[in-house]
């Protein structure tokens, strides 16, 4: 068959609207650099790369949504540690009350009446240079009684507020209530704490009580410099307060790991660390844990302030996240760990953030999603639901609310029994305490493993 020259010319043309017809289909859509479909469409990719359950991730879905509720949606229910954050936008970032003023604080009932007891309080921090500290109860906020209806609409409101308006009191067993004020709390920053330690002697044991905050980049000198102090005393037995500690730098904690554990080496496995087929899976010793983010200070000169210990009290509660949850959990492969007070807070993931730096000169948002899940070297893991102390004691058993260190204080108190050999019981509670739906600790929300 023969075609003329027109028919030649329209088909011609006729095939290239269609070629490019379905380049045009198939054509990715470049999206306005301001949109949430520009911000949206690169969270996706970088989750469905790294999330740990990426696999089980929804579809792409409305990429319009606002950046912060688009992330939501990308998680597993059982999730609640991812998040994305925006420089520029304060209100992205994880709220708390100790982040924001210094302190945080538990509910009670007692005779009847309400109160929120402050349980720590940082050095240096908003709540501490407005007179707070632990064992003072609240019983106003912002000049609303606190009841059973309420307290916990109270705390949600104190963690998203600028200001504080509290009214206090004070307790002892002695005096009974005295001491009402009001304190008005600004919320600002807390900076580094200090490590408070002691020697408690009883009976025959020298015992060393230490109390760390939270695991500071760099930390490793000086838990060389307090645990080669307490190796020098010849303590016997050792009980470290993590309750208010919710983690932090991965290398501090496994300097501390390396000082405590017993007959331990450089190349023995102290963390495993598995993720999603393109994360694979990471194993590391303790040496390659510590000098992860650690350089100054070796394994050696930490195994030289190893105490002679075998066996440890950890002091725990549902404070405790993240990098002390790890502490617990690791160490039971090498020593016997003894943890007591609640069941922890159950973060046992890690991650490293991700940065969207396509603009350059501006920062863009940064995700902090659950890459790895974390186990010991007998591969013992899955805390998710937080890690069950031994021996059960709720600190809040009395309405007076001794410092941590005291040996009147409730924990620190059934440690010592522990330790003795005592192992009658205590006297009933005579407080009931109120459980909140969701404790908006200080714990980090993301492990950081630097890969």
């Amino acid at each position: 068959m023969k075609y003329s020259y027109y028919s030649r010319i329209f088909i011609f043309l006729l095939l290239s609207f269609l070629i490019l017809s379905c380049e045009s289909d198939n054509a990715p859509i470049i999206y306005n650099k301001d949109s949430n479909e520009y911000v949206n469409e690169w969270m996706y990719d970088q989750m469905k790369k790294y999330y740990r359950w990426n696999t089980s991730m929804p579809a792409q879905g409305n990429l319009s949504l606002n950046p912060k509720e688009y992330f939501k949606n990308l998680l597993q229910k059982e999730d609640v540690y991812s998040y994305a954050i925006h420089p520029a936008l304060p209100d992205t970032a994880p709220q708390s009350l100790r982040r924001s003023f210094g302190f945080d604080v538990s509910f009670v009932e007692f005779g009847g009446k309400y109160y929120g007891v402050i349980v720590y309080t940082l050095a240096g921090s908003p709540a501490k240079n407005s007179g707070l500290q632990r064992g003072q109860l609240i019983t106003k906020i912002d000049g609303t009684v606190l009841n059973a209806g309420n307290y916990e609409q109270l705390y949600k409101n104190m963690v998203g507020a600028a200001k504080l308006n509290l009214e206090t009191i004070s307790f002892s067993s002695k005096s009974g209530f005295s001491n009402p004020k009001e304190i008005a709390v600004l919320q600002g920053f807390s900076f580094s704490q200090p490590i408070p330690y002691q020697i408690i002697s009883d009976k025959n044991a020298k015992i060393g009580y230490v109390e760390i905050p939270h695991f500071d980049v760099g930390q490793a000198q000086q838990f060389l410099q307090i645990f080669q102090e307490l190796k020098n005393k010849s303590i016997t037995e050792l009980v470290l307060d993590l309750r208010y500690n919710g983690g932090g730098d991965i290398a501090s904690a496994t300097a501390l790991s390396i000082i405590l554990a017993p007959n331990i080496k450089a190349t023995d496995l102290f963390i495993k660390f598995e993720g999603n087929a393109n994360g694979g899976n990471v194993d590391q010793s303790f040496e390659q844990a510590l000098k992860s983010n650690e350089a100054k200070i070796s394994f050696d000169a930490l195994r030289g302030a190893h105490p002679s210990i075998n066996r440890i009290y950890i002091l725990c509660g549902n404070r405790t996240a993240s990098a002390s949850e790890l502490i617990i959990n690791n160490l039971k492969s090498y020593m016997n760990v003894i943890a007591l007070g609640g069941k922890t807070f159950g973060k046992d993931v890690a991650g490293f953030p991700i940065e969207d730096d396509r603009i350059p000169g501006s920062k863009g948002w940064v995700l902090y999603p659950s890459i790895y899940k974390l186990f010991n070297s007998r591969h013992e893991g899955g805390y998710s639901k937080g890690i069950d102390p031994n021996i059960y004691t709720d600190e809040l058993q009395e309405l007076e609310v001794f410092p941590l260190g005291n040996r009147s204080e409730i924990l620190l108190s059934a440690a010592l029994r522990s330790i003795s050999g005592n192992t009658g019981k205590m006297k009933a509670a005579e407080l009931q305490l109120l459980r909140l739906s969701k404790v908006y600790t200080d714990s980090d929300p993301l492990l950081r493993f630097n890969p």
